[in-house]
């Protein structure tokens, strides 16, 4: 391990959430915000320090730049832009430690909990951040990093891989850089349709920009207290229903079909999977709804393809208390939660395409218990599988499940419900945010005890960067000088 290649490194994605801090302090400056205006610039130049000893002690060479040092990269660089991130909620006196690292990293995991009881006392500056946390989240701290940075050099494909979600991490441009800049603009000019939209649909511009970019980033963050419920306009509903399902499809699916035609989407086994999933449960909870509750027709359809949209690409906005709903449409809620969007997006989860490949696993070695003489290939995308790949979804979801289990059993331990402890595992590690029970619909993690905030945290990592790059940080022998990876 290189220690100084990862330290100039963390020093320039210091300096570059110190730069990013730029845009509420000037808001701030604009609304003369005075405490917004302190904060932001205490934290600015607390990012510029740090930013200075971590660059005078590290030396970067990109040749350098190993697997194990794009892993430390990815995995640090996380928990410092995180550690970071809760300045403006401390200093502000907003909230305490714990719970400004609670919302730091739901913001940057895209998980979208929060502990603050009252958004709108916060100060505008404040509520930009929160979004703008979940906007660079979103896509990724280290993609929008090499996107906008000079260039890596072959060591930027470690850092890409080590943050890129789903079982593979193709790329649709020869260049690593490249390939990071195309999502990046993709990503960028979705958030300004997205903002005109809103803005079109009623929003005034603050508003539509938070939403904009939280949506987008399906991280669900809102600038109400209520969240969409304060709006009540139902064209900005079905608006935000379309941009919740196109931020959970895969982006690097849109670079694509930008370079080489929109065909190219439909082509996909996993978009498919993901638009025929949602529509399914959509139908399913309308008419659960129709039987089993007062909802009138039209009620009912919004709040089922909503909520269905909303829960399957994480992003977790609320626009009914769907604790109230029917158990086979909770039910359906939790199965979307634990599936999630595709792989590539900006929504957590298993991923539609490590669901796809388990089926067709288990399809397999049905296969090959009748005819055990005959190869039995998995394909995707009219294309063979690797069976590297598959056994690393077999390994992924393995390690899911633990991860679920053991927080959920953490969460019991310390006394929460069965109910409570499941549903607020599921939609931590799925990056959802809204469960049931203590972090249901019309709550949030602020109820959670010290103990359950504490692995939250460490759960919103795992669940954001797919439990491995987190999990190699804590091997003594990953740490070694021995350059063996």
């Amino acid at each position: 391990m290189n220690l100084r290649v990862v330290s100039s490194m963390l020093g320039t994605l210091t300096f570059a959430t110190g730069c990013a801090m730029f845009f509420p302090l000037l808001l701030a400056m604009y609304y003369r915000e005075a405490d917004g205006v302190g904060t932001f610039l205490v934290g600015w130049l607390i990012c510029l320090c740090i930013s200075f000893e971590l660059k005078r002690y590290g030396k970067f060479n990109q040749d350098r730049l190993s697997v194990r040092e794009g892993v430390a990269i990815t995995g640090l660089g996380w928990i410092l832009v995180s550690a970071l991130g809760t300045f403006p909620y401390l200093f502000g006196g907003y909230l305490g430690l714990l719970d400004s690292a609670v919302e730091s990293v739901a913001g940057f995991s895209g998980v979208g909990a929060t502990v603050i009881g009252d958004m709108e006392s916060l100060p505008r500056s404040v509520l930009l951040w929160r979004s703008l946390s979940n906007w660079v989240g979103g896509l990724g701290i280290i993609v929008i990093f090499m996107a906008i940075l000079p260039q890596l050099g072959r060591g930027a494909m470690y850092l890409f891989r080590a943050e890129s979600t789903g079982p593979t991490s193709e790329r649709q441009l020869p260049r690593i850089r490249d390939n990071a800049k195309a999502l990046f603009i993709i990503y960028v000019v979705l958030s300004a349709l997205c903002t005109v939209v809103y803005c079109l649909c009623g929003l005034d511009w603050f508003a539509a920009v938070n939403h904009a970019l939280t949506t987008i980033a399906t991280g669900g963050f809102s600038t109400y207290n209520t969240g969409v419920l304060a709006v009540d306009n139902y064209w900005l509903e079905a608006w935000m229903t379309f941009f919740m399902v196109v931020s959970g499809g895969s982006f690097a699916l849109y670079v694509t079909a930008w370079r080489s035609g929109r065909e190219k989407i439909w082509q996909s086994d996993e978009f498919r999977a993901y638009l025929f999933i949602m529509l399914a449960a959509a139908l399913m909870i309308l008419a659960d709804l129709l039987v089993e509750t007062d909802l009138d027709i039209l009620s009912a359809f919004r709040y089922a393809f909503f909520h269905v949209a909303s829960i399957t690409s994480t992003t977790g906005f609320v626009l009914h208390d769907f604790d109230t709903w029917p158990g086979f449409s909770k039910g359906l809620l939790i199965v979307l939660m634990f599936l999630g969007g595709c792989a590539g997006s900006t929504s957590g989860g298993l991923k539609i395409s490590r669901v796809i490949l388990l089926v067709k696993m288990v399809r397999s070695v049905l296969w090959q218990k009748l005819y055990p003489l005959r190869m039995h290939e998995v394909y995707m995308n009219g294309r063979q599988v690797h069976p590297e790949i598959l056994l690393g979804v077999a390994r992924f979801f393995f390690a899911y499940m633990l991860v679920d289990i053991g927080f959920a059993l953490w969460l019991m331990l310390g006394g929460l419900s069965m109910v409570d402890g499941v549903s607020v595992s599921i939609a931590t590690m799925g990056s959802v945010g809204q469960g049931f029970g203590i972090a249901g619909a019309m709550s949030s993690y602020e109820l959670l005890p010290t103990f359950g905030k504490i692995g939250a945290i460490f759960v919103m990592f795992l669940g954001r960067l797919e439990i491995f790059t987190v999990l190699a940080l804590f091997l003594p022998e990953f740490w070694s000088k021995k350059r063996g990876w």
